[in-house]
């Protein structure tokens, strides 16, 4: 493919940083042409400053008449399955941001469309493109960490204040509403952000390649946080200020299995008080100890039995001018000014690259339904007080 591949956003919000990406034109391999969103304050505000693109308020429109190859799905996590099958039915290769789906069902129909389009399904995981994230994973694909043995992930982050709108947003007044964030803790009780958490340990051992997700359990804390954020900020007689009006607890503590005996633990944690720290991750082998940073101004720091004092950590920081990813030496510069630690730079660049070259996606349909599939398997495992649930293997068709 030698002409740019033509882009439209959806959802205009968290697309911005794709958007912002894709005006730059990686080099000429992408034009940005169309923006869609429900919020006619959203798209007056893109269209003062962009007037030259196309401006959609309905997603079926945007399919039907905007100039696109391609599309970007921003939107709340439970349209992304919906509309990436629309997308795909439309002709469109799709970029997705997390989660990829809600229930089983999403997954599979997801994969299906996918192979019977032939189109181009990239799942955006931002955090596998950390730079520390795939350090490590060069790291480990080149044998420093010997066999894996656990990984821990977490998404640690107070997002209470994203929860309700304030009290004027893009000109309408919406103080005391649920923001699509306030009404996923209303409605689902489980491990409802696994993603950030799972997607970089999913590459470090290997998952939909030489292993796979076997069984996994969950466990919900009780949810204080929310009734008492909204009684101090709208009063004790909005209706959420009760506890019922709330599925979700605070943490989610997930278990999984791998078939290969390793495990993994998932923390999703978005309403417990607390500074925000970006990242929690660990890795352990039989050859090497990796621990991410757990404060701000911390260091990531790393053990190998073979190059580090048998009592020490060091900086991860140390090891960067041997184990850099190559992805990173080459695009430092690019990657370094744009949003989640250049992230949404690989993300947008990868999908854009498998689209001109006909090429696999590096994070495909089957790997974001499974680290997605941990959302409605967790919920069940709580439903069921915590037993193990089996995790479907996404390569093979269903019985």
């Amino acid at each position: 493919m030698k002409q740019p591949v033509t882009l439209g956003i959806v959802g205009a919000r968290r697309g911005s940083s794709f958007a912002r990406t894709a005006l730059g034109g990686l080099d000429g391999r992408v034009q940005l042409t169309s923006v869609c969103d429900i919020d006619p304050g959203v798209l007056a505000q893109w269209r003062r400053d962009h007037p030259e693109l196309a401006y959609y308020q309905s997603y079926e429109q945007f399919l039907a008449h905007a100039h696109v190859d391609a599309v970007v799905l921003s939107t709340p996590l439970q349209l992304h399955a919906p509309q990436a099958l629309q997308a795909l039915a439309a002709g469109k290769h799709v970029l997705s941001e997390v989660i990829a789906a809600t229930t089983l069902d999403e997954c599979w129909a997801l994969i299906a469309a996918v192979e019977q389009s032939g189109l181009k399904y990239m799942f955006a995981e931002n955090s596998c493109y950390r730079r520390e994230n795939m350090l490590v994973l060069n790291m480990v694909e080149q044998g420093l960490f010997g066999e894996l043995i656990c990984a821990e992930g977490g998404y640690i982050h107070d997002c209470t204040h994203l929860m309700y709108f304030p009290i004027c947003d893009y000109g309408q007044d919406r103080a005391g509403q649920p923001t699509w964030r306030g009404r996923i803790l209303q409605r689902y009780n489980g491990s409802w952000y696994p993603t950030h958490s799972l997607g970089p340990v999913a590459q470090w051992l290997g998952i939909n390649r030489h292993d796979r997700l076997a069984t996994t359990t969950t466990y919900m804390s009780h949810g204080p946080v929310m009734p008492e954020y909204v009684r101090e900020r709208f009063g004790a007689d909005h209706p959420d200020a009760r506890p019922e009006a709330f599925a979700a607890g605070c943490r989610a503590m997930t278990l999984i299995k791998c078939a290969s005996g390793a495990l993994i633990t998932i923390i999703v944690d978005t309403t417990s008080p607390r500074p925000h720290n970006m990242v929690h991750y660990v890795l352990q082998g039989t050859g090497g100890s990796y621990l991410s940073r757990r404060f701000t101004g911390d260091d990531d720091v790393l053990w190998l039995r073979d190059r580090s004092d048998p009592e020490a950590y060091r900086p991860l920081d140390e090891f960067a001018a041997e184990f850099d990813h190559p992805l990173w030496q080459e695009h430092e510069a690019r990657a370094a000014q744009t949003g989640h630690g250049g992230g949404d730079y690989f993300v947008l660049s990868e999908f854009i690259e498998c689209i001109r070259n006909d090429t696999p996606p590096p994070i495909d349909v089957v790997d974001g339904v499974t680290w997605s599939s941990i959302f409605p398997l967790s919920m069940e495992s709580v439903r069921q007080g915590g037993v193990p649930i089996p995790v479907p293997d996404f390569r093979q068709p269903p019985s």
